[in-house]
């Protein structure tokens, strides 16, 4: 039960529509212990070939994850948000290959970016211009998976007011066509810190209308009647995921859930059970220790389905494979 709630969880984190975000929210307390994927911390085992620091320690292309902080740093709060769940997409569908970039072509009428839940993606042209500007500086080297991970730390960073930081591990390869799902290699945790991701972005009502009256949930009454009044005029409105700091990557959805302030059956199922209920009250009551977890998590979810040279390649542009 506690799996199939973080399971369903993350499938709706997958789901969402990312908004407009910014600031932070914090707190105190002890936390539990942790290891915290912090630069300069330990940090998750990096999958085969990848290592924190990759194009600086092997010179292959000195400073560039500094160029996509930069590209990312004067992004709207909106554009930020996405691209956290564009790392998401990547990682989840195909693994951490930057496939979900890729445009229709005679080729791959159908890619990844035309499926349903990623017609709602945002942030594709702040991984073109990352890529642009470290194709001039060093042609072929780093790859679009990359760019979309250090994008996607980068977001998560500038939008918990710098409190999430931490080491992104590099040398993935982009996928080529036909590729083979990875297992994902994520536990219940690891999916628990992932849903604090909720605390940001836009969601369709028509994502969580049957939560609303008439229909019977366990969802706070005056949220109920708040998004009752938002979503009256059309199912394909949107509103904020979280109402106390809907412009901040922070632990509040934590206390939502608690709460019962929260949109999906799959946010307040994590109260459901023993060992999710206790993450999320770990997560609540401490937000330096959810901080950490969060990192972690991201730096676990960039290790899925990772391709080599013998798999995969650099694309020149990120749209396109070559």
């Amino acid at each position: 039960m506690a799996k199939l709630a973080a399971v369903l969880a993350l499938l709706t984190l997958l789901g969402s529509v990312a908004g407009q975000t910014g600031g932070y929210g914090g707190g105190g307390g002890t936390p539990p212990p942790t290891t915290y994927a912090h630069r300069g911390y330990g940090a998750p085992p990096a999958a085969g070939g990848l290592r924190v620091g990759y194009y600086d320690d092997y010179k292959k292309c000195p400073g560039a994850e500094d160029v996509v902080r930069k590209v990312v740093s004067y992004k709207d709060a909106g554009v930020k948000a996405g691209l956290v769940r564009l790392f998401f997409h990547d990682c989840f569908v195909r693994g951490c290959d930057a496939s979900v970039l890729l445009d229709p072509t005679p080729a791959n009428a159908e890619p990844e970016k035309a499926g349903i839940p990623n017609l709602s993606l945002r942030g594709f042209e702040a991984i073109d211009e990352a890529k642009a500007a470290l194709e001039a500086a060093c042609p072929g080297v780093v790859s679009c998976a990359d760019i979309v991970a250090f994008a996607g730390r980068d977001a998560a960073y500038f939008l918990s007011n710098r409190a999430i930081d931490f080491g992104m591990p590099a040398g993935r390869y982009d996928g080529r066509l036909k590729q083979m799902f990875a297992a994902k290699g994520l536990d219940t945790a690891d999916m628990v810190a992932l849903s604090g991701a909720h605390s940001i972005g836009r969601s369709h009502c028509s994502s969580f209308n049957d939560r609303l009256p008439p229909s019977a949930s366990d969802m706070d009454a005056k949220l109920a009647a708040s998004l009752q009044q938002q979503c009256a005029s059309s199912a394909s409105n949107t509103v904020v995921q979280d109402a106390v700091t809907p412009y901040a990557l922070d632990n509040q959805y934590y206390k939502n859930v608690m709460r019962r302030q929260v949109l999906f059956k799959s946010d307040a199922a994590l109260m459901s059970a023993p060992d999710t209920m206790g993450l999320v009250r770990a997560s609540a009551y401490f937000p330096a220790w959810w901080n950490a977890r969060f990192a972690e998590a991201m730096v676990k979810m960039g290790n899925v389905g990772v391709k080599t040279g013998a798999d995969g390649e650099i694309r020149k542009q990120c749209r396109l494979v070559n």
